[in-house]
């Protein structure tokens, strides 16, 4: 009789997260900014009385190096473009690259809200501009998969960053690169076994030169996010380590999968160096966003840039009966 009961208590307990699930999908906009608010008022709670050295800290940046972090930023978010366009072409694309990085931009803009609502409008966008030159959206879905897995296992080689900061066992960061060594090796044994429908997307995985050149990218993105986020501390004034750097990176991954909105680059600062100053960590993290914002705008505005110079143009000529429009193809019909 217990077994049957604690039985009806999983399965009422599942109904519920599912239920729950389903409502924050349908409601995503209403979670994304109950959650921006929490966020920062948590972070109005604990810089309480903070409010002058914040200020300070964050003035007390030089342009050039605010320059340098959005330049890092916009590095990093054309590192990882060119990463997908590898992932892309192996699932069978033919999308030009310009044509992709330009979609991917959309995307960049919509991770300043959040990093789901980005990968849903670089996909959308992608779809829409190249329909005939990527596979479906299903397909297109899982190209991201193998760029994730790079991610995360690099996360797990630097896990031990996060063991000081947030008291983890010694052994966490070890079992935890374990378990995504298991997981790339059963992707690529899935790759290798179908390769039909969705899985398409997992074929640069399989493909050792390919898969090599994609991860080669994805870690020079990481890179340069770590470098931006050391030399943003460094200007706030905490004289932190490259290590740090990389466990702030590491949980604004984290949080970033929250609907935290734009405050995450301030929650994670704090979360890992609060004990470092919170006002100057916090004018850290409000600059990281501020830098990443900036960057991922400039990128938009040279896809939109790119996208009107070579849109088809008009041409007036006329034959004795009146003007005739001629249109001119782009360039980029030929571009790789």
């Amino acid at each position: 009789m217990r077994r049957a009961m604690r039985s009806r208590m999983t399965r009422t307990a599942i109904d519920a997260a599912c239920a729950v699930t389903r409502w924050a999908g349908a409601h995503r906009r209403v979670v994304t900014g109950a959650g921006t608010v929490a966020t920062l008022g948590g972070l109005t709670v604990v810089l309480a009385g903070k409010w002058g050295q914040l200020a300070h800290a964050a003035v007390g940046a030089s342009p050039w190096l605010l320059g340098a972090a959005m330049a890092l930023h916009l590095g990093s978010l054309v590192a990882r473009s060119e990463a997908w366009h590898i992932s892309v072409h192996a699932a069978g694309g033919t999308v030009a690259r310009r044509r992709l990085y330009r979609a991917a931009s959309v995307g960049y803009i919509g991770n300043i809200i959040n990093g789901e609502l980005g990968f849903a409008l670089r996909v959308a966008a992608l779809r829409r501009t190249a329909p005939d030159e990527v596979p479906r959206v299903a397909t297109l879905a899982a190209t991201e998969v193998p760029l994730i897995v790079v991610e995360v296992t690099l996360a797990t080689l630097t896990a031990f960053t996060l063991v000081g900061p947030l008291g983890l066992p010694w052994w966490a960061p070890l079992v935890a690169f374990g378990a995504m060594v298991a997981v790339t090796v059963a992707l690529r044994r899935l790759v290798r076994r179908r390769t039909a429908g969705w899985r398409r997307g997992l074929l640069v995985l399989g493909d050792r030169r390919a898969c090599t050149r994609m991860a080669g990218f994805v870690t020079l993105a990481i890179c340069g996010q770590i470098f931006r986020n050391w030399l943003m501390l460094q200007a706030s004034g905490i004289h932190v380590s490259v290590f740090d750097a990389t466990a702030v990176l590491i949980a604004v991954a984290v949080l970033g999968v929250l609907p935290v909105g734009p405050s995450v680059g301030a929650a994670a600062a704090v979360l890992i160096l609060g004990a470092q100053g919170v006002a100057g960590v916090s004018a850290a993290g409000v600059m990281l966003t501020a830098t990443a914002a900036a960057g991922a705008l400039v990128y938009a505005a040279w896809a939109y840039a790119d996208n009107r110079w070579r849109q088809p143009s008009r041409v007036s000529v006329t034959d004795g009966r009146g003007p005739l429009i001629v249109t001119r193809p782009p360039a980029e019909a030929n571009a790789p």
